[in-house]
């Protein structure tokens, strides 16, 4: 064999591990976003788990509430029935959105926010939804890691040729952005 034909293997070879390597750390960038997912898929399920509890804590003082509670309840069923990780996202929203709403309406039952139960429901909802925070800040630090290795050279390449495609990060949703874009409004 002359000195080209081993220098042109040579760099064959060099340029095969290469690729071998970027596809490789793109299936493992797409594999840590999913565990990630699946991390705020345990939060998902345990908020899941004592929005019932919650919400029938509550009906007893809330009469007048009913569709607040339809809401809540309707919300965590279409969380409960989305499939895809940009469905549970949307899904997950509106459940926030709902939760929120209860957390408005509460305000004007002293009596209720006085009960051991609902006070301490609370208190396991609020552990939840700050687990769901720091998973969900996970995830998306997971998803944009594995965004910026599918959009930037050369792993760009490798991510087209075998359909590794940008990804959708977890964020508040449209309703609550613009509760989030409005100023606080603060009285005394």
């Amino acid at each position: 064999m002359s000195t080209s034909t081993i220098i042109v293997i040579a760099v064959v070879v060099v340029v095969l591990l290469m690729l071998v390597s970027l596809y490789n750390r793109l299936v493992k960038l797409r594999n840590n976003r999913e565990n990630a997912f699946a991390d705020i898929d345990v939060q998902l399920k345990q908020r899941h788990d004592l929005i019932p509890q919650l919400v029938d804590t509550v009906k007893g003082y809330m009469k007048h509430e009913e569709k607040v509670l339809t809401n809540i309840t309707a919300a965590r069923a279409g969380a409960l029935n989305a499939s895809t990780i940009n469905e549970k996202i949307a899904a997950e929203n509106q459940l926030s959105t709902a939760l929120s709403g209860l957390n408005i309406a509460v305000e004007a039952y002293p009596d209720l926010k006085a009960s051991s139960n609902f006070t301490q429901l609370q208190e396991e909802i609020s552990d939840v939804e700050n687990k769901l925070s720091a998973v969900r800040r996970f995830f998306n630090s997971a998803t944009k890691e594995y965004n910026n290795a599918v959009q930037t050279f050369p792993s760009n390449v490798i991510a087209g040729m075998f359909s590794f495609k940008k990804e959708t990060m977890f964020d508040v949703g449209t309703v609550e952005r613009a509760a989030l874009d409005k100023a606080p409004k603060v009285s005394f």
